[in-house]
């Protein structure tokens, strides 16, 4: 369809010079948007997935507590229905934990760290966190039971706000596009309108005109889509090696997220430019036709 003759010189019309690099430049901008998006959502599944039915039991140092604070917590902990195992992580385990952070120049007597509880219940039938949070404070002063499920569900409505925020980027940006093409429609119409009128007079169907338009239309918009991709590419290639360049202490902290895209979010990405084109030709069309109504 994009080689077929136009009877109107659209080519030699230097008002959408542009035209292929505005979209080009949209579509990078809903690229990135889209990508981040599906980049949240996908780490805050997989960390819903790692801690699904898991706690952590934290109790004070051995110096500052009970000398069997432990065993008390083992001895309440296990008989609870829904709990299907409780075993306390090791010193070393522990230290391991906060080595990211504070490395391995202190030992771990002197770094004075709480004993922890890996505390796994079932998801099915979990017990009364909050009755079961009471009788361990009871039984072991200090004791706190972390529940991963509070700030994964903070985080949770943090993702929806970004993923709020990131469709309305897309939906200004894909208004943005249709006004776009919209001026450039009209001032193709006007640069030609003689030989718009002159089709028009000796016969020439509505459906016609509007197609030489909206060929034209679906070529920028494919050529500066598929720009906006390769720069998107290009982009997120270059942040998945920055992420990697950062990563400290072999893979355990990076001061940038990790860009782990599944095949179908490639694919969402390689359909930008499509979706792109699709808008651009139906709105040239839908514009050019209106336009022609009005003439005699």
């Amino acid at each position: 369809m994009l080689r077929r003759r136009l009877d109107i010189p659209l080519n030699r019309d230097s008002s959408v010079r542009f035209l292929p690099w505005i979209i080009a430049l949209m579509v990078y901008l809903a690229g990135l948007a889209l990508a981040g998006t599906l980049v949240l959502q996908g780490t805050l599944q997989r960390w819903d997935a790692s801690l699904s039915g898991t706690l952590t039991v934290q109790l004070p140092p051995p110096g500052d507590g009970k000398p069997d604070a432990l065993a008390a917590a083992l001895a309440l902990l296990r008989p609870v229905r829904g709990v299907t195992s409780a075993e306390p992580l090791s010193p070393e385990a522990t230290r391991r934990l906060v080595e990211p952070w504070l490395g391995t120049a202190l030992t771990a007597a002197e770094l004075a760290l709480p004993q922890l509880i890996d505390l796994r219940i079932d998801p099915a039938a979990p017990p009364d966190l909050a009755a079961l949070q009471a009788r361990l404070a009871a039984a072991v002063p200090g004791a706190v039971l972390d529940d991963h499920r509070l700030w994964l569900d903070r985080l949770a409505g943090l993702v929806l706000s970004i993923e709020a925020t990131a469709l309305a980027i897309v939906l200004l940006i894909g208004g943005a596009a249709v006004l776009t093409v919209v001026f450039t429609t009209r001032a193709g119409l006007a640069v030609h309108h003689a030989v718009v009128e002159v089709l028009h007079l000796i016969g020439a169907r509505d459906g016609y005109i509007a197609g030489q338009f909206q060929r034209q239309a679906l070529d920028l918009a494919l050529r500066g889509g598929i720009i906006g991709l390769a720069l998107t590419l290009l982009t997120l290639l270059a942040i998945g090696r920055v992420s990697a360049a950062t990563a400290l202490f072999g893979e355990h902290v990076r001061l940038l997220p990790s860009l782990a895209l599944r095949p179908w979010h490639w694919l969402a990405l390689a359909l930008l430019p499509f979706a792109a084109a699709l808008i651009a030709m139906l709105t040239a069309r839908v514009t050019v036709l209106r336009a022609l109504k009005r003439m005699p």
